[in-house]
């Protein structure tokens, strides 16, 4: 039995206080994690005994190495970080033989190889059943349902038979715990349980991402709840899943796939319709003058704007636009949402999703003064929405029937996708609605017009 080789303190919570009232801060990190990962391993039957062929012989090198190599990627204390990678011996073993034993047992409360393994589960380098990426497509009437006025698009969650929902740009994790507050203990009480998997681009050691780093408490909340199913993957481009996907860490497909706040301006230009030139002109002019530097040792972006010098990470004027992202979502989501779109993205995106060329004007910027002409009708209709109204776009125009895919496509892609509805909302936040923080920051932002919300249903 895994929990048979727990001591006793684990098992006595009187014990485990008065014990931990006396620990230097050091060693109660090394003995919160030990707690929660014997949480974890609790809710994780599977995964364990699939652990099992991760520590053979002919397996431990190249798993110790993606260990350490996860460790330093995770939002971790620097005790613990720094205590499991001398505990595995920065990967430079042939066998488990010539681990520290106590310092594993510290860790995790369990002897070297059931350590190893527990290390695996929580570090996420087991692959999860395949039978949990079995889900059935939703039904026609909940998907319908979904985008209707004033429809809480999440609730298709409760009618799923494997719900999932995968969050793009993940930030601080405010959206995935709202979500995991409302929903999973409803689903939990169907018998199932509800799947989050969450990406975010920062390096969770990174000084540059300020409080769009998630708390470690919040984390640690998410990854403990029983009944729910959660990862978080930091230091993440979106668009580079192929190691995510050949290790089965993520569903090929969700049932939700969202993203809050597209980032701007990874997002507010499209580079096939703008050149590059045109680009880097715009955001010239509009943020400022800026070029790659270093910050702490720590690569950076910095951003001459007005007599402010500002710091981003390195990524952060990198133009994807709105097609990868439509082609993105369209893969990963039976449904998609796209909460919290500010102005400048939401028309660049809009441009991409009507039947017309003349939305798409070649190396032409959308500005306040040409957008009234560009759109015409469609300008008028969405200008005269109130915060909380919402139409279907399809009244306003013809749905673009082939979307063209930027990203690398293989089986069972094409080379074009289309939404078969597309739902549209004014507002950040709605009632019983879960919202990220930054969705709940405009409200306080008096001089930025109300943002957008996009309900997309792809042709799957």
């Amino acid at each position: 039995m895994l929990f048979g080789t727990l001591g006793n303190t684990e098992s006595d919570p009187r014990r485990a206080n008065d014990t931990s009232a006396r620990m230097n801060p050091h060693a109660q990190a090394l003995a919160d994690f030990r707690s929660q990962v014997t949480k974890l391993l609790q809710e994780r039957d599977q995964e364990w005994e699939a652990s099992r062929r991760l520590v053979g012989a002919g397996q431990l090198p190249a798993t110790l190495k993606h260990l350490v190599e996860e460790v330093q990627r995770a939002d971790l204390s620097s005790p613990v970080r720094d205590s499991i990678v001398s505990a595995l011996n920065f990967g430079q073993v042939e066998r488990i033989q010539n681990l520290p034993g106590p310092r594993l047992k510290e860790l995790t409360g369990l002897p070297p190889t059931k350590a190893l393994r527990a290390l695996c589960v929580w570090f996420d380098l087991v692959r999860g059943p395949q039978s949990t990426w079995g889900a059935t497509p939703l039904a026609q009437s909940a998907l319908d349902a979904a985008t209707r006025d004033q429809a809480n698009p999440f609730d298709v969650l409760l009618t799923a038979d494997a719900p999932s929902l995968l969050d793009l740009g993940a930030g601080d994790l405010s959206f995935a715990s709202e979500l995991a507050d409302r929903y999973a203990p409803a689903i939990r009480e169907q018998g199932k349980t509800l799947t989050v998997h969450c990406l975010d681009r920062l390096h969770p050691q990174s000084r540059l991402g300020g409080p769009l780093h998630p708390e470690r408490t919040r984390l640690e909340l998410l990854r403990s709840r029983p009944d729910l199913s959660f990862q978080f993957f930091a230091d993440q481009d979106m668009f580079a899943l192929e190691r995510l996907d050949r290790s089965g860490k993520l569903a090929p497909c969700y049932t939700v796939a969202t993203c809050w706040a597209p980032a701007t301006p990874t997002f507010a230009y499209e580079p096939t319709r703008l050149s590059e030139e045109i680009i880097t002109g715009e955001l010239q002019r509009t943020k400022g003058t800026f070029h790659q530097t270093d910050y702490s040792g720590e690569p950076a972006l910095e951003v001459h704007h007005g007599d402010r010098s500002l710091l981003f990470p390195p990524w952060k004027f990198d133009i994807r636009g709105p097609l990868a992202l439509l082609d993105l979502l369209s893969r990963r989501g039976q449904l998609c949402l796209l909460g919290a779109v500010d102005s400048q993205v939401f028309w660049e995106l809009l441009a991409q999703l009507l039947e017309e060329t003349h939305y798409r004007p070649v190396d032409q910027p959308f500005t306040p003064e040409n957008m009234p002409t560009i759109f015409a009708q469609v300008f008028r209709q969405l200008s005269q929405l109130a915060v909380g109204d919402s139409i279907n776009l399809s009244d306003c125009a013809a749905l673009r029937r082939k979307i063209p895919r930027v990203l690398a496509t293989h089986p069972p892609y094409g080379p074009h996708h289309a939404f078969r509805s597309i739902h549209i909302r004014r507002g950040a936040i709605f009632p019983e609605v879960p919202a990220s923080s930054t969705a709940r920051k405009f409200r306080d932002m008096v001089e930025e017009t109300p943002p957008w919300m996009l309900t997309l249903i792809p042709e799957h």
